[in-house]
């Protein structure tokens, strides 16, 4: 493959592998545990990581907040913004990428935020799109439950383009900082944006100068039909989590054409797909690390807590040794809930959670050394035709030891064989970045 691609990582801003030997204990508040990976995947030249979020505490398993807790899923979460700024102001290529919910932030608020952190990260900010998926989320925010999810998107569609405006509310040009004359703007180069729409009214015009990207990268993850067309007629990345090199290209080619009929040049977008890279000395140490992890009862019962706090579905109401009793619909997130339980395959639930050893966020399985892994992520990235990987792990918990297999192992493998950046290009932006290769 002659093309590189791009690499970016997620993770949120909650406890650590807790449990483990070489996780932080479980208290990871000060943010310096993820400042310190955000350098290290500076240093391994990744495009961006993402924060993610999550707003309410999960009752879905089995009626009650008691496995959310006492298993930290989902929760503790802390807000993103001021550990991105933590990390923004640790590092100086890497993309700093946020959570913001259009359920949860009015439109202004949100563009005054990323035009802040953008200014602040010198052009480096994105903001990740969500819709928010959970009914104990609306309930935090003066709402009974969600709208449907067309109306959903309806409504986003909506407040990106409110948000867009709003940056456009100041010329790039405004600020003159003219001292003769004693004019810091040109009040000629801004003005107000009167947005009345159906679901949204602003007066405008936003209240902070142009940031140096004017508007930072939208990132989104959209699987159903209403997201995808989100997602093509308004990121620059977009995550994606398919089954396998060829789902991943049906995914990618469809986003292209959706893109196409939306106007717009799918050049312009960066389909990245989730990963959760297994590493070992051997292939053999690979393959039992991979399966003492996902045949643990542990690790079942954190996959199905995290399911259900997902789709706001009970899986503790079925037995995890028998196929689930029908084909299971939510008003949350459908795209996981159809890649996870495979309907038709007979798999018991068990086997739903093992199979792929990523839980709920492998495309495509990547266990082994770091040079077998590394040349299996440039065999993929050559079936699907772009545009690169988003690693993680199965459940965003992350230890020191796993980030240190990917940035010092596998990256250089990778790096080695021309397949990612081992230099950022000097002074880009974050959007820079992404449109290099």
């Amino acid at each position: 493959m002659t093309r590189k691609f791009h690499l970016a990582f997620i993770f949120d801003f909650a406890a650590d592998e807790w449990r483990g030997p070489f996780g932080t204990g479980g208290s990871p508040w000060d943010g310096t545990f993820h400042t310190g990976v955000a350098q290290a995947l500076e240093r391994a030249c990744f495009d961006f990581v993402i924060v993610e979020d999550k707003l309410m505490v999960p009752e879905s398993y089995g009626g009650s907040r008691e496995a959310a807790l006492t298993q930290a899923m989902i929760v503790p979460k802390h807000d993103p913004v001021p550990l991105a700024v933590a990390m923004g102001l640790a590092t100086q290529h890497l993309g700093i990428v946020t959570t913001l919910s259009t359920l949860a932030y009015p439109p202004f608020m949100t563009a005054r935020l990323a035009s802040t952190m953008d200014n602040m990260l010198g052009g480096r900010y994105g903001w990740n799109i969500v819709t928010s998926a959970e009914d104990l989320a609306a309930q935090n925010f003066g709402m009974e439950k969600l709208p449907p999810r067309d109306v959903r998107y309806a409504m986003a569609d909506e407040y990106v383009e409110v948000v867009r405006q709003l940056f456009a509310s100041w010329d790039k040009d405004a600020v003159v900082l003219d001292r003769e004359k004693g004019i810091y703007a040109d009040h000629t180069k801004v003005r107000p944006i009167n947005f009345k729409g159906e679901y949204f009214t602003v007066r405008g015009p936003l209240n902070t100068v142009p940031s140096p990207q004017h508007r930072p990268a939208f990132v989104q993850a959209g699987a159903s039909p209403a997201g995808r067309d989100f997602a093509a007629r308004n990121a620059d990345s977009i995550i994606a989590i398919a089954n396998g090199p060829e789902s991943m290209k049906a995914f990618r080619d469809d986003i292209h054409s959706r893109a196409r009929k939306l106007g717009r040049d799918p050049a312009e977008i960066r389909v990245l797909f989730c990963v959760t890279p297994t590493l070992g000395d051997t292939e053999e140490d690979a393959r039992e690390k991979q399966a003492r992890t996902v045949s643990s009862p542990q690790f079942i019962r954190d996959i199905l807590a995290q399911m259900s706090a997902l789709t706001e579905i009970d899986f503790a109401q079925f037995d995890v040794d028998k196929p689930l009793p029908y084909k299971l619909e939510t008003n949350g997130e459908q795209g996981t809930l159809d890649k996870f339980q495979q309907w038709g395959s007979d798999k018991t639930l068990r086997e739903l959670v093992m199979d792929g050893a990523g839980g709920l966020v492998s495309s495509v399985e990547l266990v082994g050394t770091p040079d077998q892994v590394a040349d299996r992520m440039g065999e993929v990235m050559d079936e699907v035709g772009g545009d690169g990987f988003i690693l993680t792990t199965p459940l965003l918990r992350m230890n020191r030891r796993y980030v240190a297999e990917v940035t010092d192992g596998l990256v250089p493998a990778l790096q080695r064989r021309g397949l990612t950046r081992s230099a950022y290009t000097a002074g880009a932006t974050l959007r820079e970045n992404l449109l290099e290769f």
